[in-house]
């Protein structure tokens, strides 16, 4: 579930629950009695342009629902307007702009937070199915055989079918120690899977490195989290001390995380200046655009950590989204790196956080990002300079031919034209 969003628009903006929906008891709407039904209504202020909005349908189905539904008593009023928010959102046909009720709220902040009870995957809608963007490494989710790409059918049973990546974290999140049954169709089959795993303490982990006897250093990045940055520029160190000058950047099954982050470890390989992604608001608003700090120690830094004749591949597959995509997209543009793997996801959209109430939140699309070149990365993603489809090998289960081609593109460097 985790999205990508910039730190800075964490910001408070408290607005007013029913904002939407009472402007009809205020704007002269001709089922005036529908709406007089309802009392104790609060936080009446109705925004300047939806006076012409006929909101008498909504009433009439909020005295609909009292008069004639069954349980109507066992749901409470609040919750009715949760789920009218939702809907709200749902009207934008944008899986990244949802609604949090308290539960959900409580799930995401446990998730920022970093560590949560739960499976360990990350997922998201595509192609209007719940999909798994990548499970995280050492997870329940991962040793059960989740693989990113998965599509999550059904969920102890309920279907999935236009159910927001909000929700399904709900359901597959809860109590250490219990069972989610999840209905699996993986890549390339044709026949659904159930598979049973076990919830658990979750720890999103950051960051792996090895300097492999061929002289290949590789920096394996789980996410962009809070202490992505300082954790890669460790790793820089560490690489600049093997003295080597073959760099593999391994960003497969990341699903992303803070701006801040890919700007600034995208900054150690581009000189001041250079653009790593651009912020399209659409319409006439100004886009923002994101450049290098320049750190670029190939060039500028005393230590020399990077050589002069660093030669770089970045791999990605379909779990590599967002931040990932950012990091890849701007070093493949920009000509520092080459990619190799397979398609990325294609989350290139920024979301806002907006505080509704003390215990709910809403997230909305306020952005896409576009590469150096100008290229969108949503939906679509990007395509690696090497198409290289992982085959699992079922006589040698560590071997990975998506790094092997990487290693020998970094012994055979072709060069980046």
């Amino acid at each position: 579930m985790k999205e990508f969003f910039k730190s800075k628009y964490f910001a408070i903006a408290v607005l007013v629950v029913l904002v939407a929906f009472t402007g009809g008891l205020f704007t002269g709407i001709s089922h005036r009695a529908q709406a007089e039904k309802i009392l104790g209504v609060t936080n009446k202020e109705v925004p300047a342009d939806i006076s012409d909005v006929d909101f008498s349908p909504f009433w009439k189905a909020w005295n609909t629902i009292d008069e004639k539904y069954p349980g109507a008593d066992s749901v409470g009023k609040q919750e009715r307007v949760y789920g009218a928010i939702s809907g709200l959102m749902s009207s934008l046909n944008d899986p990244y702009s949802v609604f949090f009720d308290p539960d959900s709220t409580k799930a995401f902040k446990e998730e920022i937070a970093g560590n949560f009870i739960g499976v360990g995957m990350e997922v998201g809608v595509k192609d209007e199915v719940l999909t798994v963007i990548a499970p995280l490494k050492d997870t329940p989710a991962e040793r059960a055989g989740i693989k990113a790409g998965d599509k999550i059918l059904k969920i102890n049973g309920v279907t999935t079918s236009d159910m927001s990546s909000e929700k399904a974290v709900t359901l597959i999140r809860g109590e250490k120690g219990t069972e989610v049954i999840l209905t699996i169709l993986h890549a390339g089959e044709q026949k659904n899977t159930e598979i049973k795993i076990i919830r658990d303490i979750i720890n999103i982990p950051t960051l792996d490195t090895e300097h492999r006897s061929d002289g290949v250093f590789v920096i394996k990045l789980y996410s962009f989290s809070s202490n992505a940055s300082k954790l890669f520029r460790d790793a820089l160190r560490e690489f600049g001390m093997s003295k080597s000058d073959k760099l593999v950047i391994d960003l497969r099954g990341n699903p992303g995380g803070y701006l801040d982050a890919a700007v600034y470890i995208s900054s150690w390989f581009l000189p001041e200046g250079k653009v790593i992604v651009t912020e399209d608001y659409g319409g006439d608003q100004e886009p923002e655009v994101f450049r290098s700090k320049g750190y670029d120690i190939v060039r500028n830094n005393s230590e020399k950590i990077l050589g002069d004749n660093l030669k770089l591949v970045i791999l990605i597959d379909g779990g590599s989204a967002s931040a990932s995509e950012i990091v890849a997209g701007a070093l493949q543009d920009q000509k520092k790196a080459l990619l190799v793997g397979e398609q990325s996801f294609g989350k290139g959209s920024v979301q806002q956080v907006v505080n509704m109430t003390d215990d709910t939140i809403l997230k909305i699309t306020i952005a896409k990002w576009l590469t150096p070149n100008g290229n969108t990365i949503a939906e679509k993603g990007l395509t690696p300079d090497y198409l290289v489809k992982f085959v699992k090998d079922a006589k040698n289960v560590d071997k990975d031919n998506q790094m092997d081609k990487a290693v020998e593109l970094l012994k055979n460097w072709p060069g980046i034209k």
